[in-house]
């Protein structure tokens, strides 16, 4: 089978077509036929050494994943041969930039019927990001008050669909380029970053403060004066300390996406009562992947890619 790999960290250089064996599954595991794969900021950051991550090389990227179960091991039950799934696969192991791919069997979900099948690889790790993010860490409720900072990205916009659906009011930052795609999502207000200080057009404090963007550390430090007391602080930039107010009680969480196959069953339910949109920017084939990892490289990749095996 073609697969697109590295067997040494590094730029994109390092990742080449290969033809290599197609892998069997053992004991609680499915073998899929990839639909798709799905790129992320995190694959890049594998790729290069820098995320602390054990990843298992050779390596094959793309831990999102949708596709057909081909064949399954021993003790899997209710994932018979044919099954559409997704799946949120462990980083460290082989990813789904290949046309099959091993994946544990508590891993994948029945796809989305509404979608096409290798959309629906756009969905696992940031929507369980956004998920986590607000429920999990934040504790988020109905009636209650969130701020997204950088909410134009993809896992804002699925922020932005869960608050809602929580019942909660939203506040977003973002630029003239998302506000439209923001908007849709359903903020209730949106604050432009590049024109507006947050401290200043906030005037009333909120129960969840979640940050999405690279921000300045002191100037992220400066908008937890925004959360109540007693209320959270939650951030997904794992690469600076999430600040907290201890006097007053506001906590701070810094999310690492965890697999939840029982979140990632819900998540597809709201895709199918058309509560939540799967964004899907570019469609790009195995052949482009090394392109889009030097793209990713030289700057920020907007929106949601997925790799098409073919």
């Amino acid at each position: 089978m073609r697969a697109v790999r590295f067997q040494k960290f590094g730029g994109p250089e390092v990742l080449e077509i290969v033809e290599v064996e197609r892998p069997e599954p053992d004991a609680g595991q499915v073998r899929l036929r990839v639909a798709a794969s799905a790129f992320s900021a995190a694959d890049d950051g594998m790729r290069a050494g820098f995320l602390p991550i054990p990843v298992q090389l050779p390596h094959v990227p793309g831990y999102d994943v949708s596709g057909v179960v081909d064949a399954v091991g021993d003790g899997v039950e209710g994932l018979p041969v044919g099954t559409a799934v997704i799946g949120f696969l462990p980083m460290e192991a082989d990813g789904g930039a290949a046309e099959y791919v091993i994946a544990p069997a508590d891993a994948v979900v029945p796809a989305p019927t509404t979608i096409p099948l290798a959309d629906a690889a756009a969905l696992p790790s940031v929507a369980l990001t956004a998920w986590q993010a607000l429920v999990d860490d934040g504790g988020l409720r109905s009636g209650q008050r969130v701020l997204i900072v950088g909410a134009g990205g993809v896992v804002g916009k699925y922020a932005i669909a869960l608050a809602k659906r929580a019942g909660a009011q939203v506040i977003a930052t973002a630029s003239p380029r998302s506000a439209d795609a923001v908007r849709a999502a359903g903020a209730d207000r949106i604050i432009d970053r590049t024109t507006t200080e947050v401290l200043d057009a906030v005037d009333e404090q909120v129960d969840v403060l979640l940050n999405l963007a690279p921000i300045d550390p002191a100037e992220f430090a400066g908008l937890v004066t925004l959360v109540r007391d007693g209320g959270a602080v939650v951030s997904t930039t794992a690469w600076m300390t999430t600040p907290d107010d201890a006097e007053r009680g506001v906590r701070a969480a810094t999310v690492f996406v965890l697999p939840n196959r029982e979140r990632l069953a819900e998540l597809v339910s709201l895709v199918d009562q058309g509560a939540l949109r799967v964004e899907v920017t570019r469609r790009i084939t195995l052949d482009e992947l090394p392109a889009l990892h030097a793209e990713a490289a030289a700057g920020r990749i907007p929106g949601k890619v997925v790799v098409l095996p073919a």
